[in-house]
């Protein structure tokens, strides 16, 4: 489904500072390009109280979407691909003038080869503009072939190509040779196509007669942009991934986000990018496939997002429902030794992760659940968002969004509002979602925030 903004704006000039400060900043990105003034003592943020930032006009690279890479996803996990193309489809945040592309082999045990790899603009499905894709490329010889050791990743170079804001993008990669287990996303929400042979740079769908429900190896899309404010990290797990949104249809609720921000600010607009993952925990690592713990995996896929300047943590309920369950497969003994000061503890140390880089990192509670926890998990709940909601006085995050009061049942606030459950009282709706951005204070994260 594509969406396109046709929202009215007007830009706020730059104030230039000097052309030897305007030098650093072309040179360094967004980090040098602010100059705060009137900071509060805690960075104006839990108070209420914005600085005032002066931004140097120039291009700097923002990500416009991204996903949390995992270990053997989707039904062709097992197999992999041979001679195949993977058409993985997307959907913008943020637009720009160029775009740049992460790939990553994280979790496969032979090197990946990508034969070929392009970018283009969706039409419907696998069918994208009749204008076609632009081919990618990699390194100084400009090859448009890579080949990515187990373990790592790379990021194509960057290929001039007009990125519209909220709009579903697909980057086509041509896999020659067998795959070793894939990284990838599980819970796309989205169709991937797959087409046998090399189709990166078609245009028709018909190739493509094979659908999956995972992303495969794209992690990251970047856009450059001279007006877009950095990027909004969504970070979290299944609430933040998606699930019990409708398929194909960009109802997360970092999606709702994006498209409040590009309504109120246009092209200022940070991009905002989606790291959750299904069944992922702040303290441990996942025994039934919510990847490596929030605390691992934070560093990356949060701090290491191209322009970061703010996270949005929503995480902590498979914590909760895990120490509270009974053993079972999911449920291993480490899980159900947490306790809410541990909890608690691991959001320190998130939060001390961001401000160590200059990210703001902004606490969310956790939303009602009392349809899918034990009375022990809804105590427990309740215990970690008191302590959620005294952070922001206390200083402790820079911010708090009551996603648990926007979603509540006013009969219950324990439970979800039944208009806004997707019916497994644990995942919001569309509409569900669509208030859970809603009660994100845009002040807190627009531009010259």
């Amino acid at each position: 489904m594509q969406r396109a903004s046709w929202v009215a704006h007007s830009r706020i000039a730059s104030l230039v500072l000097g052309i030897s400060l305007g030098l650093a900043a072309a040179a360094s990105g967004p980090s040098l390009a602010r100059l705060w003034t009137g900071l509060a003592a805690d960075g104006g943020r839990s108070a209420g109280v914005h600085a005032i930032r002066i931004d140097i006009t120039h291009p700097s690279w923002v990500a416009t979407w991204a996903a949390a890479p995992q270990a053997g996803v989707g039904q062709a996990a097992a197999g992999g691909f041979d001679d195949q193309t993977v058409r993985d489809v997307i959907y913008t945040s943020a637009g720009g003038t160029a775009v740049r592309v992460r790939i990553s082999n994280l979790y496969g045990t032979l090197p990946l080869h990508i034969g070929a790899a392009s970018v283009g603009t969706v039409l419907e499905g696998a069918r994208l503009l009749p204008s076609g894709p632009r081919r990618l490329a990699f390194g100084a010889r400009e090859k448009t072939s890579v080949i990515i050791p187990a373990g790592k990743s790379v990021t194509s170079d960057p290929v001039s190509y007009d990125v519209p804001p909220l709009t579903e993008l697909a980057v086509s990669l041509y896999l020659p040779a067998p795959t070793s287990p894939m990284t990838g996303h599980s819970l796309a929400q989205q169709a991937t196509y797959v087409a046998d042979g090399d189709h990166a740079d078609t245009s028709r769908a018909a190739p493509y007669d094979i659908t999956e429900r995972s992303w495969y190896f794209l992690t990251e899309v970047d856009v450059r942009s001279m007006t877009a404010d950095g990027t909004v990290v969504a970070f979290g797990d299944s609430i933040t991934d998606g699930a019990g949104s409708q398929a194909g249809a960009d109802d997360r609720w970092p999606n709702y986000l994006a498209r409040r921000l590009e309504a109120a600010y246009g092209d200022r607009a940070p991009g905002v990018v989606d790291e959750g993952i299904s069944g992922n925990q702040v303290l441990r690592a996942s025994a039934c496939g919510g990847g490596r713990s929030a605390l691992t995996r934070f560093s990356r896929d949060a701090l290491g997002v191209a322009g970061v300047r703010a996270v949005i943590l929503l995480e902590g309920i498979n914590d909760v429902n895990l120490a509270t369950r009974r053993p079972g497969r999911c449920v291993i003994p480490a899980s159900r030794d947490v306790t809410v000061g541990d909890i608690e503890n691991g959001y320190r140390r998130l939060i001390a992760m961001g401000r160590s880089r200059g990210v703001a990192v902004y606490l969310g509670t956790l939303t009602p659940a009392a349809g899918a926890l034990t009375p022990a998990g809804v105590a427990m709940r309740a215990a970690v968002n008191r302590w959620i909601a005294a952070s922001s006085t206390a200083r402790v995050c820079d911010g708090v969004v009551n996603f648990a009061s926007a979603v509540a049942d006013p009969g219950d606030p324990a439970y979800l509002d039944p208009a806004d459950n997707s019916g497994d009282g644990l995942h919001p709706d569309d509409l569900g979602y669509n208030v859970m951005a809603g009660a994100i204070p845009l002040a807190w994260i627009g531009p010259g925030t």
